[in-house]
Formats: C-alpha cells, structure tokens, sequence
C-alpha cells in the first residue's frame, strides 16, 4: 500500500481498548509501536502516564485539549464559544500542563461546535482569536498546537470545514508552533480525494491521522487510495507521526495485519 519508511502510532482511545486503558501501552510496544497518542489523558496523572510511556518504552506523540462529555455542547472543544473564553484558557494550560509532563510533541486544540445561538462569523473570529491567545500561550513550551478540520457527518456544525480552512487560520495566526492534523478519514469525507486535498496544505501539516473511509476501520476496509496517500506523504518529505485512530473491525492486534505487510 506504501513505504515502509512511514512512522506510525497508536491511538490508545481506538486501539487496544478490549483492556483497560493503562494495559494499552505495552499492547502498543508488543505490536510494535514506539509512540502512542489519544484524546483525553485527564483521567489519569502525569505521574501514571509517565509511567506507563516509560515501562513500555513509548514516545507521548498528542494528546487533546479538555472535551466536555458526549452529548454535551462542548464535546467537541471549546475554541469556538464566545462565552466561554475563561474555560477555553483554563483547558489550554491544563493541557500544555499534561504535554510538557508527559513530553507530547503536540496538543491538539479542539475547535468545537458552533451552537445555534450564535452566528457563524461570531464563532469563527472567536476561534481565531482564541487560537492567537493559545500560540503566544505555548511559546517556549517545546510543544506544537495542531489544529484538525472534522467531517460534518460525525460533527454537525463543526466550526473548521475544510483543510483549506484550517491553513488559512494558521496563516493568519503566524506563529511557528501552530500547524495541521491532517487527518484522511475526515479529508475523505469531506473533500473525497484525499491527495488532493493534501497538496495545497501539506506545508502545513505537522501530524497525520488515518482511518478508512465510510465507516472509520482500519486501512484496507474501505474506499481510501492508501497507496496513493502514502506516497503522497512519502514523496512530500513528509517524516512526523501517523496516528492509527481507527476502530477495528476485528480485535485489535489482527487489525494491524494492514501494516506488517506495509512494513515488510
């Protein structure tokens, strides 16, 4: 499907989950992963987590800002809402608090979903904004805000709508330590030709996340051209992370089957 050349990590909120959430880390270092990310490590102390990265001898890739819980309006961050600019703060310093602990190389910034009582262009400039006060934020911190556009099946009302979108804001922002999540489910959907969508941005992008598209298993399962992406990144110089956040549609380690053959 690829290079074998391509570094991949596991998303422990995905994968490994038919066992508790610390036991994921050597499941991920026996599979052959040295770096692991995942959405919400709050649950859990630095202390623990360090642990866990240390005994299993694994690499803290991302982790997310705070998320409020399914159903709930902040579910999807809290970037975007006007009137919850002090909550905004708060969760960007808890989470560059768990990055720098835990030597997370990037703290993805979660836009959120705009509400019906607010207008577009008020949620977006205050997404904007909030994203200027995270970056001066972050200087210094050795950590690089990522920002990720979401597919508007799964997050009706998503503030960022393309990838294109997303750069821009990055553009407008200027600082170093703020880059893309390209992640290709979400391109797929939205977009449909991934390495298309991938090129005008690519010099943007600092971390990747795969699935396959339509219903989010691993690569292999679906309609996307991996070949084609992967060569797309190979080509392009690209050398960060690939993070697996994709739900297996078999357990976890049979799953995997996609990329030993990638790797052999």
């Amino acid at each position: 499907m690829g290079s074998a050349d391509l570094r991949f990590d596991a998303n422990l909120g995905w994968l490994f989950t038919e066992v508790p959430f610390l036991a994921r880390f050597d499941l991920a270092a026996a599979a052959g992963f040295t770096g692991v990310e995942y959405a919400s490590p709050y649950v859990h102390t630095v202390s623990e987590l360090r642990t866990s990265l240390h005994n299993a001898g694994l690499k803290q890739v991302l982790i997310n800002t705070p998320q409020g819980p399914p159903g709930d309006p902040t579910r999807g961050g809290l970037a975007c809402f006007p009137e919850m600019v002090g909550e905004f703060r708060d969760g960007v310093d808890r989470g560059l608090e768990y990055a720098v602990g835990l030597g997370s190389e990037f703290l993805h910034v979660c836009a959120g979903l705009r509400q019906p009582e607010t207008t577009r262009d008020r949620a977006f400039a205050r997404y904007v904004s909030n994203i200027v006060w995270a970056a001066e934020r972050a200087q210094g911190s050795g950590v690089t805000l990522a920002l990720e556009v979401q597919n508007k099946w799964d997050s009706p009302d998503f503030i960022l709508d393309t990838q294109r979108q997303a750069a821009d804001v990055i553009d407008a922002v200027g600082q170093t330590n703020v880059g893309l999540l390209f992640d290709v489910y979400h391109a797929r959907r939205i977009e449909g030709d991934v390495v298309a969508s991938l090129a005008p941005v690519r010099h943007h992008v600092v971390h990747v996340q795969i699935a396959d598209s339509p219903d989010r298993h691993e690569p292999g399962s679906g309609d996307v051209e991996w070949r084609a992406v992967f060569d797309a990144l190979r080509d392009s110089g690209y050398s960060g992370w690939i993070g697996c956040e994709y739900r297996p549609s078999v357990d976890s380690m049979s799953s995997l089957e996609w990329m030993r053959e990638l790797r052999a």
